[in-house]
């Protein structure tokens, strides 16, 4: 069982805009998780008033800033695409749950589709298996 795609060539222009896609979701991703470690009050407030318990806040930004890790590594960037996109399927979920309004669904969702894009740009034989065209195997 080989799991040997072919060779796609990127453009600069793509790779680099890739890049900086996936840097500047990993820049607010971590002032995310440092933010929920330290007890910032707005941050605080916004958990508690979607029913987080102020006890278990610094763990889910000690687990945000683990997922962005992996993330941020050429070898597991894929595990931390999927990762985020667990944790980021969460956050919709609360606020579809807090009944919260339509901005922070759409904020939340469009950044897991951020993640995805920029790792996309930066390895497009990703897409042709996710759209299940390459030769991954089943």
């Amino acid at each position: 069982m080989s799991t040997d795609l072919p060779s796609i060539s990127v453009s600069k222009s793509r790779f680099w805009t890739g890049t900086i896609l996936s840097g500047l979701v990993v820049l607010f991703l971590v002032f995310d998780g440092v933010t929920k470690i330290i007890k910032i009050a707005p941050v605080m407030e916004a958990c508690s008033e979607l029913g987080i318990p102020s006890n278990a806040v610094p763990g889910i930004g000690l687990l945000l800033l683990v997922c962005t890790a992996v993330y941020t590594v050429p070898q597991t960037t894929v595990l931390g695409a999927i990762l985020l996109t667990g944790y980021l399927g969460g956050a919709t979920a609360i606020h579809v749950r807090a009944e919260n309004g339509v901005f922070p669904i759409v904020f939340a969702v469009v950044f897991g589709l951020l993640v995805w894009l920029g790792l996309v740009l930066r390895e497009p034989r990703l897409l042709g298996m996710i759209l299940r065209r390459g030769q991954a195997p089943v």
